[in-house]
């Protein structure tokens, strides 16, 4: 590989959509009366982390910051009185809302697969049974939790709160073979864990761009037991071959 600076392609992570009700779940927030200024200015420094972190961002990223943008200055001009004039926030609200109903109605897909996953284990012996069974539910972690959980890890163990770096294409690929070792040997880890030997800002980018690139090629996994539990990683190879062939 040439030693070009590496580039994180975001195609099965998360978008736009998905950051907006993060950020509205994370500061608690009223879907219907959303304090635009807080959000536009939250919005917009993901925007800039995900860009330090070289994450490749759709156009939809974009077109929804300058969305953002305009209803905040539309909210700045004075209004009379007697103006019926819709809530500017409303063109951020609908689609909001309808993205949440499809959401709901891929969680109750889910559910039935759940369910339908409850009928087959009972095919299973009855130790193999019990020990399914027993398996805690599980959480899914999505891309912008991940962010928070990392910013939080660098600035606890470097006190930098803007990250500046290079991370080439090399290094990147020797992390992923790391992280694929180490979560061989450790089973399911604490996400901390992952940079239990990092020190400093590039060494921590690389190994968080390397979990990211295994989480997309289904190589590992993140998910909480619950929302106040810290993030947990497990490695899963039955495609290593895909990355050795590379």
């Amino acid at each position: 590989m040439t030693e070009t600076d590496y580039e994180v392609k975001l195609d099965i992570f998360e978008g736009p959509l998905d950051l907006l009700l993060h950020l509205i779940r994370k500061n608690e927030l009223d879907i219907f009366d959303i304090p635009i200024a807080l959000i536009t200015e939250q919005y917009l420094a993901y925007l800039d982390m995900m860009k330090a972190l070289n994450m490749s961002l759709a156009g939809d990223f974009l077109v929804m910051a300058s969305t953002l943008v305009y209803i905040k200055s539309k909210m700045l001009l004075p209004r009379h009185e007697d103006e019926t004039a819709e809530d500017p926030r409303d063109e951020l609200t609908r689609p909001l809302m309808e993205y949440l109903k499809l959401k709901e109605a891929a969680g109750e897909l889910s559910l039935r697969e759940m369910l339908n996953r409850d009928v087959f284990i009972h095919r299973f012996p009855e130790n193999e049974r019990k020990k399914m069974e027993d398996e805690e539910p599980l959480l899914k972690v999505n891309l912008f939790q991940l962010i928070d959980a990392f910013k939080k890890i660098v600035e606890q163990n470097l006190g930098a709160t803007k990250l500046e770096f290079q991370v080439r294409q090399w290094s990147l690929k020797e992390r992923i073979t790391f992280l694929m070792d180490f979560l061989k040997q450790q089973g399911r880890i604490f996400f901390h864990e992952l940079f239990k030997d990092d020190r400093t800002v590039s060494e921590f980018v690389a190994t968080f761009l390397a979990l990211l690139e295994l989480v997309q090629m289904n190589m590992a996994r993140v998910f909480q037991a619950d929302p106040e539990k810290e993030i947990m990683v497990e490695g899963l190879f039955e495609n290593t071959e895909d990355l050795n062939n590379e």
